[in-house]
């Protein structure tokens, strides 16, 4: 299992929480994310993750990965 953290400092609600969450959740492979609001961090488990798939789902969420 590999594991990919961003910083996305737009992220400041639940809505936010649950926008991203979606999206990556929505990606084949992963298997897991955790978003923490406190320090705009957000990880992301799964098997074969591509950065660049999981970087365009944040964005779909309308938010943008550091």
């Amino acid at each position: 299992m590999t594991e990919i953290t961003y910083t996305v400092p737009g992220m400041s609600c639940g809505h936010c929480e649950h926008a991203v969450s979606s999206e990556l959740l929505a990606i084949e492979g992963v298997e897991d994310v955790n978003v923490d609001l406190d320090t705009k961090l957000v990880v992301v488990r799964g098997a074969a993750l591509d950065d660049t798939r999981l970087r365009a789902a944040i964005g779909e969420a309308g938010y943008e990965a550091a």
